[in-house]
């Protein structure tokens, strides 16, 4: 997989106009983050890519209950996993990935360390990715609401 900035910068804009057409079931499945650019930057953040690489950076999105979607972000050092849950859905034609993590937890193999429920954020200030573009190829690519520009890939 390579893609670059300049050919996201052009998806997102055909994102902004048309729409992706993106549904729930097309974004599900366990994403490892592989690429990211700031916010205003056309270069990587190579340190921060590959620090969070190197701790398995994933979002994991599967079928949810009450809700569209399930999220799940968690990063890992050896057996130590910091993770966040929590509900979302597609909302609009581009769309945005609106979501609220609720619960954030450590644990050490299966011992659960911390577990503790998180506030909800303050009406119009959720967490957001605006997607850009889903490739059959196995990569996903959004920008988050800081601005921010992600790039992963489907996990086998």
């Amino acid at each position: 997989m390579t893609i670059d900035h300049r050919q996201l910068q052009d998806l997102e804009d055909r994102a902004r106009h048309r729409g992706t057409g993106l549904q729930c079931e097309d974004i599900l499945g366990c994403w490892q983050l592989t690429t990211i650019w700031p916010k205003g930057r056309q270069e990587t953040n190579a340190l921060s890519g590959w620090f969070l690489r190197s701790l398995g950076a994933c979002l994991d999105i599967s079928a949810g209950r009450n809700a569209d979607l399930q999220l799940r972000n968690a990063v890992n050092l050896g057996p130590l996993c910091l993770q966040f849950q929590g509900p979302g859905h597609l909302r609009g034609r581009r769309p945005l990935l609106v979501f609220q993590f609720e619960q954030v937890e450590l644990k050490l193999g299966q011992l659960t360390l911390l577990k503790r429920m998180l506030p909800s954020p303050t009406q119009g200030r959720e967490p957001f990715f605006a997607l850009i573009s889903r490739s059959n190829d196995g990569w996903m690519a959004a920008r988050g609401r800081g601005g921010g520009l992600a790039l992963w890939t489907l996990k086998g």
